[in-house]
């Protein structure tokens, strides 16, 4: 079981670009795993950890709903934004400057076989990250994600999540809004949940601006230790 995960800074970088990286990596992994069956091998599989910022998108998840997306391609394009049909979970959500997201492409083999298990785990790792700058954050039932105020007239989610997976092998992750543009969010029904605000880091510790190197480090450090893993 190998528990080293290879981090890679990607910056500021194109949506389907990262997707397509993300699919090589994914697919690296699978052939592998399929190697070792056929072959009776015990080859080590690899893990990635992706970090990145992606310019404004929206994504609509395999089962989502296209009328969540309120815009039409001309607004789009006026805003400067694009939109992809892609194959995590999940229903739309919107990506851009200001979010920390995260992809983690791991061989859950190596760690532990158990999707629920692995998406509670990326939640706790934003609830404990959050906790250090004295937001309260939590689960909502039957909703993926990290909110506030769950329950509540004033219910927020901070961070979506969808993921897809083969064989084990993990692919898409999370989105934190952390210096966000949150009238992006106003051209969709967020992973087609209505009635619910978005909110962002810096907006709940009434701040133009958190440092989103240092949420990233806390994020590695929290999901480290989750995962019992080594981040090289």
């Amino acid at each position: 079981m190998n528990k080293k995960i290879e981090l890679q800074h990607l910056g500021l970088k194109d949506y389907k670009e990262t997707w397509d990286y993300q699919e090589e990596l994914f697919q690296k992994i699978l052939d592998l795993k399929i190697r070792n069956r056929r072959e009776e091998l015990n080859l080590e599989t690899p893990n990635y950890f992706l970090m990145v910022e992606h310019p404004h998108v929206y994504t609509l998840g395999k089962s989502g709903d296209i009328n969540h997306l309120l815009i039409s391609e001309e607004e789009l394009e006026k805003r400067n934004a694009k939109y992809y049909k892609i194959n995590r979970g999940g229903d739309i959500t919107y990506h851009g400057p200001g979010q920390v997201v995260g992809y983690p492409i791991l061989d859950l083999e190596n760690f532990f076989t158990d999707i629920h298990k692995y998406l509670r785990l990326l939640e706790e790792m934003v609830i404990l990250t959050l906790e250090e700058y004295g937001v309260k954050c939590e689960r909502s039932p039957g909703e993926t994600g990290v909110w506030l105020d769950v329950g509540t007239p004033f219910a927020r989610k901070i961070c979506a999540m969808g993921v897809r997976a083969s064989r084990w092998v993990t692919m898409h992750g999370f989105a934190l809004n952390v210096n966000a543009n949150l009238g992006y969010f106003d051209n969709i029904v967020p992973c087609g949940i209505k009635g619910k605000a978005v909110t962002s880091l810096n907006v709940e510790l009434g701040k133009k601006e958190v440092p989103m190197d240092e949420v990233q480090e806390k994020l590695l450090k929290h999901f480290s230790r989750l995962f019992e893993a080594e981040m090289l």
